[in-house]
């Protein structure tokens, strides 16, 4: 069932809160911790980066067992619950965090014009799209639409590996 205008509207105002209470933290907190602001960012971006892959990493493997459960059955629709919640309470926050001390981090070292950094941002942005991506099947999955066969879940299950693996290697390497 697609959502109503009301819901849709509640939810992009909740979001919008989402965001601006996140970003206010974020400026609180830098100000009140003056020079040693950077480095709590980088371990709020770290903590963060770790709890996006957890749940990047879980998301598609919730997939492919749920796709191998009848429609409509009790455990189905376990499996939509554990699909919304790690999706509305630790996927899409983590992300958020990730890309606001992320930006931040970047801004305050001058990284947007580094080779390296301008790899790691575009897998980042293509993580971002994966999510997006997986955002949308936890929706169709919901309403029992568009479903595919536990191979390709596997296959997408990999998909967030191989960009962290690059994202790592760009941050620690630092190859250009």
């Amino acid at each position: 069932m697609a959502a109503t205008q009301d819901e849709v509207v509640r939810r992009t105002k909740r979001a919008a809160v989402f965001l601006g209470v996140t970003g206010g933290l974020f400026g609180l907190a830098v100000v009140a911790l003056g020079d040693g602001a950077h480095l709590w960012m980088k371990t709020l971006h770290v903590v963060a980066i770790i709890s996006w892959m957890a749940g990047m990493l879980y998301l598609p493997r919730l997939f492919v067992y749920h796709c191998g459960v009848e429609i409509g059955s009790e455990t189905s629709e376990t499996f939509k619950v554990m699909e919304r919640k790690l999706l509305r309470y630790i996927i899409n926050p983590a992300m958020v965090v990730s890309w606001v001390a992320g930006l931040w981090i970047a801004w305050r070292f001058s990284l947007f014009s580094e080779g390296w950094f301008h790899v790691k941002l575009a897998c980042v942005v293509a993580l971002s799209a994966v999510h997006g991506y997986l955002a949308k099947a936890v929706a169709d999955f919901a309403r029992d639409e568009g479903r595919r066969e536990h191979k390709f879940w596997r296959f997408m299950n990999e998909v967030p590996t191989l960009l962290m693996l690059v994202i790592v290697a760009m941050v620690i390497v630092r190859p250009f």
